[in-house]
């Protein structure tokens, strides 16, 4: 009888070992996972910045992710501060997330500062090798992957389209940063189809709003002038000032981005903004099933739109030709 009774004992106990793996598994998988989200440049309330978001949590869901449920997500914006995006990026590593969407490069480098391990998907950030955050495309090789904003070429085009637009122009500013290496590459990417289409380049530095709007104004005094503002993100810190600016002199203007034709601008021809948030909540999604940053490689933009806004091209005196109309993936009227 005492051996039967201490064998019931054992398999009892057995049994139990065995059930708490069982347990902490299924307590695993009920915990609420944490996302981090930093956002360099645009603000909380700016519709750009919402229908990103929405398409972010939109494909979080699609993959049974829940903000409030099985997922809490934290937001920070850093509106284009350094020091408060190094502020945010500290605090939302120390709320230790399961993983962190950088919205631009400048939160991409606040992360990389603060954590050399956090997991960060990164959506928007034009040159990922160049700036040092992954080693490849196909193989990041560290804690840091996501998905590419632009090529530099592609800035070629936006001259082509302002000569389509208005042919008349023969002068045109550029916005740009020469400390930036990819806005260089931009601006010699313009510089390049320039003399074919009869158009002289005049550069406008970015500063401060003030000094761009005062640049602007004093680049317009001269006849036939136009404006390019190139897919740099941190120019979206003043895209108000911009679009302002180009009305008031009457400059044609054309864009990186739909929101610049979304607040009235001319024209923009640039990838579909949303699009890379979208998909990096499919990353977002592996990594908190498991899967490794390393492992995922950086993804190349493949949609592109372009944008014209009617009513603006009537303020400006332009007919947009009906060849360019057809072509566009969506019409401001």
């Amino acid at each position: 009888m005492t051996v039967t009774i201490r064998r019931r004992e054992l398999l009892a106990a057995l049994g139990g070992a065995a059930a708490w793996p069982l347990a902490a598994r299924a307590q695993q998988r009920e915990r609420t996972r944490r996302i981090g989200v930093l956002v360099s440049i645009l603000a909380a309330d700016d519709p750009e910045w919402l229908s990103r978001s929405n398409a972010f949590v939109q494909g979080l869901q699609e993959r049974g992710w829940s903000d409030g449920g099985n997922v809490r997500i934290e937001y920070r914006w850093g509106l284009g501060d350094p020091d408060r995006l190094r502020k945010y990026a500290a605090e939302l590593v120390a709320l230790a997330p399961d993983v962190i969407l950088a919205a631009g490069a400048p939160a991409v480098a606040s992360l990389q500062q603060t954590s050399p391990s956090v997991p960060i998907v990164f959506a928007n950030v034009a040159d990922p090798i160049g700036s040092g955050y992954v080693a490849t495309l196909a193989r990041p090789g560290g804690n840091i992957t996501g998905f590419a904003s632009i090529e530099f070429g592609l800035s070629a085009k936006l001259l082509e389209l302002l000569k389509e637009v208005a042919p008349r122009v023969a002068r045109v500013a550029v916005i740009r940063n020469p400390a930036n290496p990819f806005e260089l590459a931009q601006f010699g990417a313009i510089q390049a189809v320039a003399p074919s289409l009869g158009v002289e380049l005049t550069p406008i530095i970015r500063r401060d709003p003030v000094d761009t709007e005062r640049d602007i104004t004093t680049f317009a005094r001269g006849q036939n002038g136009g404006l390019i503002v190139p897919g740099a993100g941190a120019q979206q810190i003043q895209r108000d000032t911009i679009i302002a600016a180009a009305a008031h002199h009457q400059l044609p203007a054309v864009y990186a981005f739909r929101g610049y034709v979304a607040g009235g601008g001319l024209v923009s021809y640039g990838i579909i903004q949303v699009e890379p948030y979208r998909l990096a909540a499919g990353y977002v999604d592996r990594i908190l099933k498991g899967e490794k940053p390393a492992d995922l490689p950086v993804q190349a933009p493949t949609k592109y739109e372009l944008v014209i806004n009617l009513k603006t091209a009537k303020a400006l005196g332009l007919t947009v030709p009906d060849t360019l109309l057809s072509r566009a993936d969506e019409v401001i009227e």
